[in-house]
């Protein structure tokens, strides 16, 4: 089987799915994003997952597009750009018979996706066993096994503490504060102080806790939940971090990469 006669159909589309994405279309691949109505992605300039919003995104020059049904998704592919589909509960599957499925939502428990879905189903981080409800586990925690291709078993539970970036680990979060609706005061790329007022929820601030670039931000306008993450500061400082994809996310795509090429090996 020729890599490019090879569909993979992706559930997910932040910003971990898109390096995913980036390096699988690189190799080849043809890919297929499923998404939901709004979705929660932050680190937007990075993530294919803005095309919902904004009806395409550009991702280090490649182009994804928001297709109105499954039945527009070939012109799309033959065009070299990635579609992006609004299919929550990913009922296109079975029509679309991907070789490939990839559960890239990253909600640390498996919403729905099934080993029998495709002849190679792989799950991004927790929530997910091998050789049960997927065929491969890709490890997503920062550190040592990070990228690393689980054939048995399962990632490395969720601790609900992010990874640490330049140091920083809770503190670079930005969390709403109440319920409501997010509005952003600075944008995705601006250098902000600790203590400074990014965004309001409402009429609450949302505040800095630490020094660096606005990595991140919710798309603007949406409605969040008290206490959700809604933005994530990089102390690191480097604008150029804002807008491409970031080391965590090639590193995963490696990962699924890998396991795919072992797939076509053992054929």
């Amino acid at each position: 089987m020729k890599i490019n006669n090879l569909l993979v159909v992706m559930r997910g589309g932040g910003d971990l799915a898109t390096g995913v994405a980036e390096r699988l279309f690189r190799a080849g691949f043809a890919i297929v994003i499923l998404e939901i109505e709004k979705p929660t992605a932050i680190r937007l300039p990075v993530s294919f997952a803005r095309a919902v919003y904004e009806g395409r995104a550009i991702v280090e020059g490649i182009e994804a597009i928001l297709v109105p049904s499954w039945g527009k998704v070939k012109v799309i592919i033959e065009q070299k750009k990635i579609p992006v589909l609004i299919d929550p509960q990913a009922v296109c599957i079975e029509k679309l018979s991907p070789q490939v499925l990839i559960d890239a939502i990253l909600a640390k428990r498996n919403l729905g996706t099934r080993i029998n879905q495709a002849p190679l189903v792989i799950g991004l981080g927790p929530g997910f066993v091998a050789g049960e409800d997927v065929d491969v586990v890709i490890e997503t925690m920062r550190g040592h096994n990070l990228g690393r291709v689980y054939y048995r078993g399962q990632a490395i539970p969720n601790t609900g503490i992010p990874g640490e970036v330049g140091g920083e680990s809770l503190r670079r979060l930005l969390q709403a504060p109440v319920e409501g609706r997010i509005i952003p005061i600075r944008k995705i790329g601006d250098l902000v102080k600790e203590g400074e007022e990014v965004a309001k929820v409402g009429e609450t601030p949302v505040i800095a806790q630490i020094s660096g670039v606005l990595r991140g931000l919710i798309y603007p306008q949406s409605w969040v939940k008290k206490g959700m993450k809604v933005g994530d500061i990089d102390p690191r400082g480097v604008k150029d971090y804002c807008f491409t994809i970031s080391d965590k996310a090639r590193s995963i795509g490696g990962g699924v990469l890998e396991a795919i090429c072992a797939y076509l090996n053992s054929r």
